[in-house]
This record gives structure tokens, sequence and C-alpha cells, in this order.
């Protein structure tokens, strides 16, 4: 049983930072990729970032390129989201999410290729 435990979330001031946290638990996950998405009130969910677990390979939306950086902590089974210059559109309940998915944009960005999630976590940028 995969476990997805997001954490980190919270409210912050325009330009500010927050860091998210994603505990892994429940498999081996070195074949697995792991993203984050986020979900504002009345908007679809949309794709952050993710990462390859095996070597570290990163991608990432557009509205957070050179903002947000996703790393993850093989020992500790966790993935980040370090989120500096905030805005208030980054305001969203964040989801970490892990799927098995080859090593390419287009499958990363796609929620079809993660079949685990976590609860989310809320944040909230004021301005």
């Amino acid at each position: 049983q995969v476990q997805l435990v997001e954490s980190g979330g919270g409210l912050v001031q325009t330009g500010g930072s927050l860091r998210l946290s994603c505990a892994a638990s429940g498999r081996t996950f070195s074949n697995y990729g792991m993203g984050w998405f986020r979900q504002a009130p009345g908007k679809e969910r949309e794709f952050v970032a993710a990462i390859t677990w095996s070597d570290g390979r990163t991608y990432y939306a557009d509205s957070v390129k050179g903002r947000f950086t996703i790393s993850r902590d093989i020992a500790k089974n966790t993935v980040y989201l370090q989120m500096n210059s905030m805005k208030p559109e980054d305001t969203a309940v964040y989801y970490c999410a892990a799927g098995a998915w080859a090593p390419y944009t287009y499958y990363a960005r796609s929620e079809d290729n993660y079949p685990y999630w976590g609860q989310g976590t809320q944040v909230t940028v004021s301005s």
C-alpha cells in the first residue's frame, strides 16, 4: 500500500518562500517518478513539477520555472518542493503524486501517469 503524506503548507506573503515535503512509503520507488500538482479554487488541477527517483531528472511548468525547485532525498524517501518568490496565483491545494512513467516531459506532466496521490496541503499566498 503506497502512502504519500504531504506537509509544509501554510500562509505566506507575496515574495515569500515555503517548502513542501512528501514522505513516501509502501514500496520501492527506484523506477518511479514523483510529481507535484496543484488545484486552485474553481480551476482544474495542474502540473507543477516532477522528478525521476533514480537520477533526479526534473521537469517544471512554465509558470513556476525559476521560482520552484523540486528535489528528492533517497535515504528519507522524501520529495521536496521549494517555492520562492511566491505570488498570489500560487495559492492552491498542492498534491504529491507517484507513478512509473517514462522520463519525458509529456509523461511527467500527465496526471494519468500517477496512480498514487497524497491528501493535499493548502498553500495560500497573500497579496
